[in-house]
């Protein structure tokens, strides 16, 4: 017997969190019953479960890591027509869906997945997992702006974590410069309000790193199959994290 949220994210449906609102919205049936209440568990090999109707099923569980283009949106459809990240998948035949996102502006690597504990475990807040960017910014940001940034600093929806920074290139005319830094949240345009709040608005932001997990030499607008050591990686980090920051 298994939780119904963890059956339906496990079954491909949504990620965890979704398959909440579902079951409270009252669109999951078991055995012909509506279930609204979280906490109901259920048997997967010996109750019938379905979602607006439709039976759900195992699907073969994909791990996708993308270099996501500038001007692409991680949603399932937009309706303003703009491109989205599932365009970029034309031999994906399963549902996949992004875990976290990044914004219209932002490139880099992205994780799409089915399976909603594996999205789960990596952008639940507590699990910490870290995320790297590249940010190049406006101006060349004073080593104590820098240290704002690592020790964290106050934004509309409260203090950021502790980040790790450092500079990556810096444009001699002082024009602008690139700062490597690495965040342990998730909160929404996160980096660019960062370097906001200390006056350097950033001009090109790029993911290069999930955890231990980099980009390499995939091209933008391709994607490939995270291996299982890579899975397990994640998976890993995502427990060691958790454990670090529960001491």
């Amino acid at each position: 017997m298994e939780r119904l949220q963890k059956i339906l994210a496990q079954a491909g449906v949504a990620s965890r969190r979704k398959c909440e609102e579902l079951i409270q919205s009252g669109q999951v049936q078991v055995n012909g019953e509506t279930v609204t209440t979280l906490g109901v568990k259920a048997d997967p090999l010996q109750d019938v479960i379905t979602v607006n109707g439709r039976p759900i099923r195992s699907e073969k569980k994909l791990y996708l890591m993308m270099n996501k283009p500038k001007g692409v949106i991680t949603s399932a459809k937009d309706p303003e027509g703009r491109k989205i990240v599932s365009d970029f998948l034309p031999d994906i035949k399963e549902r996949v869906y992004p875990v976290g996102r990044l914004d219209y502006d932002t490139e880099g690597l992205l994780l799409l997945t089915n399976d909603g504990e594996f999205a789960n475990k990596l952008t639940h807040p507590k699990h910490h997992v870290p995320k790297t960017y590249l940010a190049t910014v406006k101006g060349v940001p004073h080593g104590t702006a820098l240290e704002k940034l690592a020790k964290g600093i106050k934004l509309e929806d409260g203090m950021t974590a502790p980040a790790e920074v450092e500079y990556y290139d810096v444009d001699p005319d002082s024009k602008q410069s690139t700062i490597t830094i690495t965040i342990h949240e998730g909160r929404n345009r996160q980096v660019r309000r960062m370097f906001d709040a200390i006056s350097h608005p950033v001009i090109r932001l790029k993911r290069v790193r999930f955890g231990e997990l980099g980009l390499q030499n995939l091209q933008r607008g391709k994607y490939r199959h995270l291996t299982p050591q890579e899975v397990k990686e994640l998976l890993d980090l995502a427990g060691k994290t958790h454990n670090i920051h529960k001491k």
